[in-house]
């Protein structure tokens, strides 16, 4: 294929800057999966266990094991959720709070890194070209799931 098309460059791109984030956590024995949920995590509040998944677009298998993991790891802990017997909240420990504010730099030296090499207004238009693909893809706008059934 000549042209490269726009689902590639995503992916790429993605996985390029996935591998570049996974390669700075490493150097501090975790994954950018984890340092992903410590910037999802109110610092002050906690954050439900079932609102973290969508918020990360995480599927719940995942992110039970990344949970885990930083429950080992004494970044997190688990309390109940005093507006609802069932639920659980996640709540950075202090070693979490450390190295959420690692993983909060992390993320501004990208962003401040992309602001100083791309103008505004080529930002604003990456920006807008991503919200309209993830609304037509959210709102099923490119595939009618009803077309694609087998009959």
């Amino acid at each position: 294929m000549k042209d490269k098309t726009i689902d590639y460059v995503l992916r790429t791109t993605w996985l390029a800057v996935n591998k570049m984030y996974n390669e700075e956590a490493a150097q501090f024995e975790t994954t950018m999966a984890t340092g992903f949920a410590l910037l999802s995590i109110d610092p002050d509040e906690g954050t439900p266990s079932t609102a973290l998944g969508p918020k990360m677009g995480m599927e719940a298998t995942s992110l039970s094991r990344t949970l885990k993991t930083m429950e080992e790891k004494g970044l997190i802990e688990r309390k109940p959720n005093p507006d609802d017997g069932r639920g659980v909240l996640i709540h950075l420990t202090e070693f979490g709070r450390e190295k959420r504010d690692y993983s909060k730099e992390k993320v501004l030296t990208f962003n401040n890194a992309i602001r100083e090499n791309i103008s505004d207004e080529k930002l604003s238009h990456f920006y807008e070209v991503t919200e309209l693909i993830n609304d037509m893809v959210s709102n099923k706008k490119i595939y009618n799931q009803k077309e694609h059934i087998l009959k």
